[in-house]
């Protein structure tokens, strides 16, 4: 026996939600439903942003969000003027919750808590009457005169038009590849470096800012704050690098060096204001006060690792020693031996091929009525909220190409 409905969701995540909450809010007279694979729903968004929930980020040009999505920056443009930040901001505000903007540009509930989110999402699946189904893996799905037959484990459903906001997940990528569809391979996209240099050991915790890194031998290069942590590096100047660079480095089977310059300057400019300091602080031992802004027990070891002790004054310093000194703050090569995944953050890199996509509706080119919103398709972003704003941008234009029909 088959359930029927109108419109079907696979996915209780945050794109199954935001689709269900705007279909059946500009349609009245469609009966939804969210079919989820677990027990529970909107895991990822609890845990999002260390439990606060990074809603979206403070970008509200279009153009320029677009620069935050190694995958799909071309495609979202016209999306993104259709629903972008600042409609987000008024979404939420809609229902009484509202945001903030951080110093970064990240911006979450002004709770502080990813509950909030939840429990908004909730509150409207309730008012809407959506039923939401739990314990429902999708096994299969196909076209039958213009119905979609849906199976689960346990039961068959069938709807006019078929949403699938589930992730990634590469099961699900197989079905949809079986349909006729293309998919990306998939990688993982945010991830840190793991790192064994001395140079890190013993120092978690310091953060670096404003530093620059490259992955040499490749065009790959970013810039931004640097953590060091237990087993290497982090932050956004790490994460940058890993999006962009996921497949190339991906390729690589995550072993490759990557140079940093912890101050932004040319070596030479670097190598003459060292010969300025051993002037200036002639007396003063080098391991003592750090220079250049770097944090103190960084410095400590970048000055240990050009041969020089804690206990050199300045005056002492040979030519090899300040060269050396100036070749560890602008050119320290590091050994990345493998990779950690960010926090919770598990984000892929692969998915739809999104030439098969008509992102006008975020429907499927291939099948009419099959729509598709969040990390299903081939895109991902940047650590900030980006994500969860192509998972709303996308839900959004579903519902409207859905209540259009």
């Amino acid at each position: 026996m088959q359930n029927k409905y109108d419109v079907i969701i696979v996915g209780g995540g945050a794109a199954g939600f935001f689709t269900a909450i705007n279909v059946a809010q500009q349609r009245t007279d469609l009966k939804v439903a969210i079919l989820e694979r677990g027990k529970d729903v909107l895991q990822k968004v609890k845990v999002s942003g260390g439990g606060r929930c990074n809603v979206t980020h403070a970008c509200f040009d279009p153009k320029e969000l677009t620069q935050y999505y190694p995958r799909g920056e071309k495609e979202l443009l016209g999306p993104f003027h259709q629903f972008c930040c600042g409609d987000t901001f008024e979404w939420f505000d809609q229902r009484g919750i509202e945001l903030k903007i951080e110093e970064d540009g990240r911006v979450f509930p002004i709770t502080d808590c990813s509950q909030t989110i939840i429990d908004c999402f909730q509150k409207e699946i309730k008012k809407h009457k959506i039923e939401v189904l739990t314990n429902q893996a999708l096994v299969d799905f196909e076209k039958e005169d213009d119905k979609w037959l849906v199976s689960t484990k346990s039961e068959t459903f069938s709807a006019d038009s078929l949403v699938i906001a589930a992730g990634s997940s590469p099961k699900l990528w197989k079905l949809i590849q079986s349909k006729g569809h293309n998919i990306v391979n998939p990688v993982p996209s945010l991830f840190t470096f793991n790192i064994k240099d001395d140079r890190l050991t013993d120092i978690p915790g310091v953060v670096a800012q404003d530093v620059e890194i490259k992955v040499l031998g490749t065009n790959l290069e970013s810039s931004g704050p640097l953590l060091i942590t237990h087993w290497g590096l982090s932050a956004p100047s790490i994460l940058k690098l890993s999006a962009w660079g996921a497949r190339t480095l991906a390729d690589k089977n995550y072993k490759f060096d990557i140079s940093v310059n912890f101050i932004g300057l040319a070596t030479d400019d670097c190598l003459g204001k060292l010969k300025e300091l051993k002037q200036d602080m002639a007396k003063n031992l080098v391991g003592k006060y750090n220079q250049f802004e770097v944090p103190k027990r960084l410095w400590r070891k970048l000055v240990n690792a050009s041969q020089t002790s804690d206990t050199t004054r300045w005056a002492d310093l040979t030519k090899i020693q300040l060269e050396e000194l100036a070749n560890q703050l602008t050119n320290a090569v590091f050994k990345v031996d493998g990779k950690s995944t960010f926090k919770e953050e598990f984000v892929t890199a692969g998915g739809i091929d999104l030439k098969e996509i008509n992102f006008k509706r975020f429907e499927s080119r291939v099948h009419k009525n099959l729509f598709f919103a969040g990390e299903v398709l081939n895109i991902d972003a940047v650590t900030g909220g980006f994500n969860f704003q192509n998972a709303w941008t996308g839900g959004y234009l579903v519902a409207k190409a859905i209540s259009e029909s």
